[in-house]
């Protein structure tokens, strides 16, 4: 994956941020078609927040990609 300019070193840019703006749409936009607010849009493509099942869904069904593409497993996780 490809880091932020304003990222720190090593950190991985949004899998949702990059398909988000692929498909034009702004924090706001999407967190008006998933029933949140931009705020949290804006810490789940920082990765503050962890969404619940059923956003992180509807995120995905709105961004045309799956849970797992959007929020993959940190590779050091012991179930990986």
């Amino acid at each position: 994956m490809a880091t932020r300019p304003d990222a720190p070193p090593g950190a991985a840019a949004s899998p949702i941020r990059d398909r988000r703006k692929a498909f034009k749409l702004t924090q706001a936009e999407l967190g008006d078609a998933v029933g949140a607010s931009r705020q949290t849009i804006v810490a789940i493509e920082k990765g503050d927040y962890s969404p619940s099942v059923y956003l992180a869904l509807r995120i995905a069904r709105e961004l045309g990609a799956t849970v797992e593409e959007l929020f993959p497993l940190d590779d050091d996780s012991p179930n990986s």
